[in-house]
C-alpha cells in the first residue's frame, strides 16, 4: 500500500520513464505529485453553438464530424488535416497542423468537443489547432481545466493524468493536519475534497472552497513554525554586551549618519545589550546605508572584546566591503582580514590561525568564512549581506562558529513590513526608510523597442563622456520551459559588439558561468576595462560601480517592480546623473501601469507596496534561498484576512498546547516543512 513518501515510479500507471520526466519538475514522491498545484485554470465548462462563435474569442463547441477528415502534405514538416463539423446552427471548418494521426482518430458521424480560438467570420466559422476530444470524456474540455508549470517531456495531459493516478492512490491515506475544531470553526472543507478540487474542480465554487482550505492550512502551519522558532530564540540566554562610547565611531566617519541609520543602530545595540541573541533584519533601499549600520554593530561588538564576521554573496562584493571598511576600522584599532575562495593557501592558514587566537577582530569574506578549517576565538556577531542570497542553512553554519552569536542580516530588497515579518518571521525587522542627502535620483524612462537606435546613441554619448552601461536581458520562458540564458546573453552581446558598438568594449555575464569567471568579468567592469556589460539578473546583487550611469532593461514587462527597482539600483551610485531605460513592446494596460510606477518614483518601499497590489507577492526570494517553506497556494497580497484568521488559530492552539501533543499530525507536518530549521523545531 502506498504512503505519501512512496516513489512516484511505483504509482500505478506512472512507471520509470514518466517518473524520470516528473523528476525534472521536482516531483519525486506521491506527496510531491499531489502537491504540484496548478498555476492557473482555463474554464472550458461552457459550450457555445457554432452560430454563436465570435471571431477572435476562445470557446468550446460540441459538433459532429460531417465528412471524413482529409490530409494534405504541403512540404516536409507541414501536414494539414482538415474536416468539417456541424451542429444544428451551422458548420465549422477545422484545421490541424502536423497532427496526421487525427485523420484516423476523428470519425465521420461522431460528436466531439472542439475548444479553441474562433476564426473566419460570423458567416463562415473556422478553428485552427483546437483541443479536441470525444463528447462526454471531459478530460481536456467541458470542465475547468488546470494549467500546470511544465518542463521538456511533460505535457499538460501527462501531468494531469499522473496527478489523477496519484490522488486515486492516496485517497484513503491523506492525513488532515488541521485539528477538527479549527477546521469546523473556520468552515473549511475536508482535505480529500480540497486536493480533489484544487486539481479537478467540479465548479468554480468547489475550486474556491479547495483553495481557501489549502491556503489556510499553509498559513496556519507557517505561523506555527515561525512561532516555535521565536520561542526557541527567546529561551537562549547570553552575557549582555556592556556600554560602548559610540560617539568615537560616529566622529571617525567622513559623513553624518541619517536619523534612520542611527535608529537602526540603536535597535541593534539594544538587542545586543538584552541578554538574548540578536536576530535582526536590516532592510533598506539601495544606497540607504545598511553597511554602515552593520559597521557600527561590528565596532560595538569588538569593543566588547569579541569578534565579528561579515559574509557577502560574491567575492567582488566581499572585496569591496573590505576595501571600504578596513581603513576606517583599523584607524579605530580594529584588526580586519579578507577571506575568500581566491585567498592563497598560505594566507588562509595565517588568517585562520589569527582568527582562532583572537589576533583578528573582524573577518570579511564569502562562503570561505564557513569552511570547516576556519575557527574563531569568540565570534560574537555574524552579519550576512544580501540576506536572500543565502539559505538559512548557510547562515546557521556561520553562526555555529560561535556560541549563540548575535545575527544581523541585510537586504536591499524593500518589501512591505507585513510581508517582511512573514518571510523573516524568525527575525526582528529594522527599516532604513531614508536616503543620505545629496543623492541624485535615477531618471527612469519606459519606451518601446522602436527606440532602440536612440537608446544606443544615448549609451554611446555617455560612454564618450567616460561613463559605463549595463544592458539586462531577461530569462525568457517559452512554453513553460526554462530557456538557455547563455544563448540569449551571448548572442545579444555579440550582436552589440559586431553591429552596434564595434569600437567599444562589450562583455557579458550570466548565471551559468563559473563563479570565478563571473567575478573576473565583474571585476573588469568595475575597473573600467569594459564599457558595456550585457547580463541576466545575476548583476542584481553584488557589485558597486559608481561610474556606471545607465541601466537598460530589455523586455522589462517580464520583471516584477521590486526586481526592476533592484536592477535600477546598480546605477546612481556615484556623482554622475544616472538613467534607467525600460524597454517593452507589451501593450497590456496593467504592464504599462506597472512600468509607469517606475518612472514616477524611486522610493523602493512605495514600489514594493505597488508591486504587491498589482501582482501579489509571488515568491520574493524563493524558498530555497530564504530557507523557509514556500507558499504554494496562499497569496499574501490577497489573503490578508485569511492570514489573520490562520495566525489567530495557530496562536490559540500554541497557547493551549505549546508542544502540540494533542495534534501530532500538525507537529509532524510543521517539522517536515521547516526541514532546514529542523534542529530549531525539535
Amino acid at each position: 500500500m502506498a504512503d505519501l513518501n512512496t516513489d512516484v515510479r511505483y504509482i500505478k500507471g506512472i512507471g520509470e520513464q514518466r517518473a524520470k520526466a516528473l523528476g525534472k519538475l521536482g516531483i519525486a514522491t506521491l506527496r510531491d505529485l499531489i502537491s504540484y498545484f496548478p498555476r492557473a485554470y482555463d474554464d472550458r465548462s461552457a459550450l457555445r453553438r457554432i452560430a454563436d462563435l465570435v471571431p477572435g474569442e476562445t470557446a468550446g463547441v460540441a459538433a459532429m464530424v460531417a465528412s471524413p477528415p482529409t490530409i494534405s502534405h504541403f512540404r516536409k514538416g507541414l501536414d494539414l488535416v482538415k474536416l468539417r463539423a456541424v451542429d444544428d446552427t451551422g458548420t465549422l471548418d477545422v484545421t490541424f497542423f502536423n497532427q496526421a494521426w487525427l485523420k484516423n482518430s476523428l470519425h465521420q458521424g461522431e460528436t466531439y468537443i472542439f475548444y479553441g480560438r474562433a476564426e473566419g467570420s460570423l458567416l463562415r466559422h473556422q478553428m485552427a489547432n483546437p483541443v479536441v476530444e470525444p463528447e462526454g470524456r471531459r478530460e481536456v474540455t467541458g470542465r475547468i481545466v488546470p494549467i500546470y508549470p511544465l518542463t521538456a517531456g511533460v505535457s499538460q495531459l501527462i501531468l494531469s493524468r499522473s496527478i489523477r493516478q496519484g490522488l486515486d492512490a492516496c485517497a484513503d491515506i491523506l492525513p488532515d493536519v488541521l485539528p477538527d475544531r479549527v477546521r469546523r470553526h473556520h468552515q473549511l472543507c475536508r482535505i480529500e475534497y480540497a486536493y480533489e478540487n484544487i486539481h479537478f474542480p467540479e465548479s468554480a465554487e468547489a475550486l474556491d472552497l479547495a483553495r481557501r482550505r489549502l491556503a489556510f492550512e499553509e498559513l496556519f502551519l507557517f505561523t506555527i513554525g515561525l512561532e516555535r522558532l521565536r520561542s526557541r530564540r527567546e529561551v537562549v540566554h547570553v552575557p549582555p554586551c556592556g556600554g560602548v562610547d559610540m560617539e568615537l565611531f560616529y566622529r571617525a566617519l567622513p559623513f553624518t549618519l541619517t536619523d534612520a541609520q542611527r535608529r537602526c543602530v540603536e535597535e541593534a545595540l539594544a538587542d545586543m545589550r538584552s541578554g538574548t541573541p540578536m536576530n535582526r533584519l536590516c532592510q533598506g533601499d539601495v544606497g540607504s546605508g545598511k553597511t554602515m549600520v552593520a559597521t557600527a554593530c561590528v565596532y560595538f561588538m569588538v569593543k566588547n572584546g569579541r569578534q565579528a564576521a561579515l559574509m557577502a554573496p560574491t567575492e567582488i562584493l566581499a572585496q569591496q566591503h573590505y576595501q571600504g571598511l578596513a581603513p576606517l576600522l583599523e584607524n579605530l584599532g580594529i584588526r580586519c582580514a579578507l577571506l575568500t575562495g581566491s585567498t592563497t593557501a598560505k594566507t588562509k592558514r595565517s588568517i585562520t590561525q589569527q582568527l582562532e587566537s583572537g589576533e583578528i577582530d573582524f573577518a570579511i569574506g564569502t562562503h570561505a568564512l564557513i569552511t570547516g578549517s576556519v575557527a574563531y576565538r569568540d565570534l560574537g556577531l555574524v552579519v550576512t549581506d544580501e540576506q536572500h542570497r543565502f539559505g538559512v542553512a548557510q547562515r546557521a553554519e556561520l553562526a555555529a562558529k560561535g556560541d549563540h552569536p548575535h545575527i544581523l542580516v541585510m537586504s536591499a530588497t524593500p518589501i512591505p513590513r507585513t510581508l517582511a515579518l512573514i518571510l523573516y518571521g524568525d527575525l526582528d525587522v529594522s527599516i532604513i526608510d531614508q536616503l543620505p542627502p545629496g543623492r541624485q535620483p535615477v531618471q527612469t524612462f519606459a519606451v518601446t523597442g522602436g527606440y532602440h537606435q536612440r537608446v544606443y546613441r544615448f549609451i554611446r554619448k555617455l560612454v564618450g563622456e567616460g561613463r559605463q552601461a549595463y544592458i539586462v536581458c531577461p530569462m525568457v520562458e517559452e512554453n513553460d520551459q526554462l530557456p538557455d540564458e547563455r544563448k540569449a546573453v551571448t548572442e545579444y552581446a555579440k550582436k552589440l559588439q559586431s553591429e552596434v558598438f564595434p569600437d567599444l568594449k562589450v562583455a557579458f555575464v550570466h548565471g551559468k558561468m563559473k563563479p570565478k569567471e563571473k567575478d573576473a568579468v565583474m571585476a573588469a567592469f568595475a575597473a573600467h576595462e569594459t564599457d558595456i556589460l550585457v547580463s541576466t539578473t545575476v548583476i542584481e546583487v553584488g557589485v558597486d560601480v559608481p561610474n556606471a550611469a545607465v541601466m537598460v532593461i530589455e523586455n522589462a514587462e517580464r520583471f516584477g517592480l521590486s526586481q526592476l527597482h533592484q536592477l535600477r539600483g546598480r546605477v546612481g551610485r556615484g556623482k554622475h546623473q544616472s538613467y534607467c531605460i525600460l524597454i517593452s513592446d507589451n501593450r497590456n494596460e496593467e504592464t504599462r501601469q506597472r512600468l509607469k510606477v517606475m518612472t514616477k518614483t524611486t522610493d523602493g518601499f512605495q514600489i514594493a507596496e505597488e508591486d504587491l497590489r498589482l501582482r501579489g507577492p509571488g515568491d520574493f526570494f524563493g524558498a530555497r534561498q530564504h530557507g523557509l517553506p514556500g507558499l504554494k497556494v496562499a497569496d499574501l497580497g490577497c489573503d490578508t484576512q485569511l492570514l489573520q484568521e490562520a495566525r489567530q488559530a495557530a496562536e490559540q492552539l500554541l497557547a493551549q498546547d505549546p508542544a502540540l501533543t494533542s495534534c501530532p499530525a500538525t507537529a509532524e507536518r510543521v517539522t517536515e516543512l521547516f526541514t532546514q530549521q529542523a534542529d530549531a523545531l525539535n
